[in-house]
């Protein structure tokens, strides 16, 4: 089983007179291969439980906010029904950028309309067979609809 846990990789923002840039110098991009948008147009679309035994990613909120619930898996062909939940809400008005590392479902929702999340992986589109695992929405936790 992965070590690795999950973690906030903070970034920061600066303003002065001719505007204002927002960065993640902490963020090491190096493991990236490839990059994609989700968008929610209401805050009811769930989207839970994907996970992958090898893939890493990276979730940062792009536009409006998300709560992001992450469980390690323990048996990926038959996972105990209480495991750890880790909790994070990422908003477009803070620089973060979620890590998750190999080895974790996700499950998330807008809690705004129109929410954009952009989503990094280090590994390219089916670049590696049989790695993306799925489980039913309520498995873990019941979502708030």
């Amino acid at each position: 089983m992965n070590t690795d846990e999950p973690k906030l990789i903070l970034g920061g923002q600066h303003t002065d007179q001719r505007g204002q840039i927002e960065f993640f110098n902490e963020f090491d991009m190096g493991p990236i291969k490839r990059v994609y948008f989700t968008t929610h147009f209401d805050i009811e679309t769930v989207r839970a439980w994907q996970g992958h035994i090898i893939e890493s990613r990276w979730f940062t909120c792009v536009s409006g906010s998300f709560i992001i619930k992450l469980i390690q898996i323990d048996d990926w062909d038959n996972p105990s029904d209480n495991l750890k939940e880790y909790e994070y809400e990422l908003s477009s008005e803070k620089q973060e950028v979620l890590y998750i590392p190999n080895g974790y479902v996700n499950g998330f929702k807008a809690l705004k309309t129109n929410s954009k999340l952009m989503v990094m992986s280090n590994y390219g589109f089916n670049e590696i067979e049989n790695d993306q695992v799925r489980f039913d929405k309520n498995k873990w936790v019941k979502w708030d609809n």
